[in-house]
């Protein structure tokens, strides 16, 4: 027996995952992540019996509702799905997925459109953010065609303005959850530091390795990815994360200097693997860190101080600033997104047996 569910195959940014009303989803959370690792067919590497596509970066979903606060539109969380295990982890948030929330929220009827684009206010579940969606809608109608282009992306579409609000202490309360901006672990020096993701800064020539590399050659070498796992767990102890083991945060972060006017080169691990691109909230906690005096980013950050533009796999991204001396007012960032399928995925019992029923159409 399957269930059917409402649901929108969306990339969002450099990822890709289906998209779920909230109020088709059970609300229980244990029977809520039954459903999402049987549709997105984990634990199997390659979610053969899903939608997942066997990677970290298209094993991801976008729960999104109305929300009950005045002066914000909707709530989305976010949810990664392990491909291998059963796990299902609602900790961190997303900001690639983030840029499909606020056409997703248009089309489905949460938000009425204007002409010619719609403001998006969005309160993200995760961390508890505010985010401000800059979605074009000429005629009142989403469009999803323009001239916008991101790294990791073929092609060109329609420019998502996002603006991320009170981006400090995303899980901790705390920029720097340590009262350190720069700490030892195992010999190493790194910065812990929890803006708009947890995450661990390591200048990548203190581990004998470079921050320019290819993502695979960083995967291969064991040695490193085992060396990473170990301080990133120890600092997710530091961070009063708890034991991290089984989460994916905090993310690791391997560093190096700005070149070709990047102001930072940076290869962000999801923990386990290496990004082909950069994660905008990863992004946005790495422009912070290249402006704050004292992190281990700060010195090898180039050129005069504002926007800055992270080198990775796939190009650069570029993160708007606006700081008021240690406080950050806002980050920005331009993503785009696209509806890629809609209709009802079939999700078999008995992980969807809590499902609710579907929804009238």
């Amino acid at each position: 027996m399957q269930t059917r569910i409402p649901c929108v195959l969306m990339r969002g940014g450099t990822s890709r995952g289906p998209y779920f009303l909230a109020a088709h989803l059970p609300a229980e959370p244990a029977a809520r992540d039954a459903v999402l690792l049987a549709a997105m067919g984990s634990p199997h590497p390659l979610q053969i019996d899903g939608i997942g596509g066997g990677s970290t970066l298209t094993s991801k979903v976008a729960i999104v509702g109305p929300s009950a606060e005045a002066e914000v539109d909707v709530e989305y969380l976010f949810a990664q799905v392990s491909t291998d295990t059963g796990v299902v982890d609602t900790r961190p948030n997303c900001g690639n997925m983030l840029a499909g929330v606020g056409p997703f929220a248009i089309e489905s009827g949460l938000v009425t459109p204007s002409h010619p684009e719609t403001l998006v206010r969005i309160r993200n579940r995760n961390t508890g953010a505010l985010v401000e969606a800059v979605v074009q809608t000429p005629g009142g109608q989403v469009t999803y065609e323009g001239e916008a282009s991101i790294p990791g992306v073929p092609g060109t579409a329609a420019p998502i303005a996002l603006r991320f609000r009170d981006v400090a202490g995303s899980k901790t309360g705390a920029m720097f959850p340590t009262g350190q901006r720069r700490e030892l672990i195992d010999g190493i020096e790194v910065t812990l530091i929890d803006g708009a993701m947890p995450m661990m800064l390591v200048a990548a020539d203190s581990l004998g390795t470079a921050a320019t590399l290819p993502p695979a050659a960083i995967e291969a070498d064991a040695a490193l990815m085992a060396r990473i796992e170990a301080l990133r767990i120890e600092a997710g102890r530091r961070m009063g994360l708890g034991d991290v083991s089984t989460s994916v945060i905090p993310k690791p972060a391997l560093l190096g200097p700005g070149a070709d006017g990047a102001t930072l080169t940076a290869r962000y691990l999801t923990p386990h693997a290496v990004h082909r691109a950069m994660a905008v909230t990863g992004g946005i906690t790495l422009a912070v860190a290249a402006r704050m005096p004292g992190t281990v980013a700060a010195p090898l950050a180039a050129g005069p101080d504002g926007d800055v533009r992270i080198a990775h796999p796939a190009g650069q991204l570029e993160i708007g600033l606006c700081l008021e001396g240690d406080e950050v007012r806002w980050a920005s960032v331009l993503r785009t997104a696209r509806r890629i399928f809609e209709g009802h995925l079939l999700v078999r019992q008995p992980a969807a047996a809590t499902a609710l029923p579907l929804a009238a159409e």
